[in-house]
């Protein structure tokens, strides 16, 4: 498992030139579900994302997490995270989980951070044009595999 975390001030998704989900601050969550992910991983994973230090506190230090600022998620699937590409030009997406259970363990993922933080999702599978402003920038991969 793999996700692309963005502290943003905004941001949306569209599935055909529709708006379908829209926060304010918070986190834009691009998540990627690889083969072998199971409830073990998911729950890491949301938990370092709900615990992420990443918003300023009063002196400006990122010292906050997204429930302390009362911040919202919107969450995207991403297959293209579990790309591979140290070989040739094309990148080989057969490291990322089939559709039927990549997209329950999504929904699990999902529900986790539902639990403690407002979460807004795009259409698992749909082609989508999603729109951010990225604040600071502040940009954060967190994978399954981080020990820290």
């Amino acid at each position: 498992m793999r996700v692309v975390v963005q502290r943003v001030s905004q941001a949306s998704v569209e599935v055909d030139g529709r708006e379908i989900a829209h926060i304010g601050s918070g986190l834009l969550l691009l998540v990627g579900i690889e083969k072998g992910d199971g409830e073990g991983e998911i729950a890491f994973v949301a938990d370092k994302v709900r615990h992420l230090r990443i918003f300023p506190d009063d002196e400006g230090k990122m010292n906050l997490d997204v429930m302390e600022t009362k911040g919202q998620i919107l969450s995207i699937s991403q297959f293209t995270l579990a790309a591979r590409n140290k070989k040739g030009r094309r990148p080989d997406f057969s490291n990322a989980e089939e559709p039927v259970r990549a997209e329950a363990l999504y929904l699990r993922f999902n529900a986790l951070l539902s639990g403690s933080v407002p979460v807004a999702t795009g259409i698992f599978g749909a082609m989508m044009d999603v729109r951010s402003v990225n604040q600071g920038p502040v940009t954060i991969i967190i994978e399954k595999n981080t020990a820290d």
